[in-house]
């Protein structure tokens, strides 16, 4: 497998376009973007979604489990982390999605209330590309290997580790924690979390710079 590096969100959809032109054209296209917390894998899709008229996003967010139940089994601290996610129903959502021609309602993550709201958004019929946006969709780890084989296409976000790290501490920063707080925030869950996508992702058809 060869992995081609696109610069710009123009670019990606220009090869998206060619790969939907040498697949089967009226089957649904599933593609991946991945990448580690605060690689810009939302903003990505957002703009992807601009320039395809067809497409949809559909976040991996939208399978949080409830803070509830983290509680209850111990892990509302490690939230986010990829134990804290409903994988097999992700699995099962992507399934339909990609073999159902009707509309597919989709759960999406609301950050004001910290919980996934369920048939938040709708895959329409006329959405014949996918844009699937999450942290481990791409994790070579059971059970997120069976979601990685459903993709017709994945993008992967790169950036240093270091620069994973300042960002993740500034995102606590923007917060309102001081210097110190934010850094012991990142430390305790973000920044694990993020070397683990950048590390221990599958290889992709596609790897996107994020910037330094």
């Amino acid at each position: 497998m060869t992995t081609v590096t696109v610069q710009d969100p123009e670019s990606l959809v220009r090869f998206i376009q060619q790969h939907r032109t040498d697949a089967n054209p009226s089957q649904r296209l599933l593609i991946a973007i991945v990448g580690p917390p605060g690689a810009g894998k939302s903003t990505l899709a957002a703009e992807l979604a601009t320039l395809l008229p067809d497409s949809r996003v559909v976040p991996m967010d939208g399978f949080h489990l409830d803070n509830h139940l983290l509680g209850l089994r111990g892990q509302q601290d490690v939230k986010g982390a990829p134990e804290t996610f409903d994988a097999l129903g992700l699995h099962a959502l992507l399934t339909r999605i990609k073999n159902d021609d009707e509309a597919v309602y989709i759960p999406v993550f609301n950050r004001d209330d910290d919980l996934s709201r369920a048939a938040a958004d709708v895959v329409e019929p006329m959405h014949r590309t996918l844009l699937v946006e999450g942290n481990y969709l791409m994790l070579d780890e059971a059970p997120w290997r069976r979601i990685a084989s459903l993709f017709d296409l994945s993008i992967k976000l790169t950036l240093s580790e270091h620069t994973l790290q300042e960002r993740l501490v500034n995102r606590w920063r923007a917060q309102g924690l001081d210097a110190d707080d934010a850094l012991q925030k990142a430390r305790d869950n973000d920044i694990p979390n993020g070397v683990r996508v950048l590390r221990g992702s599958l290889q992709t058809d596609v790897t996107y710079p994020s910037g330094e």
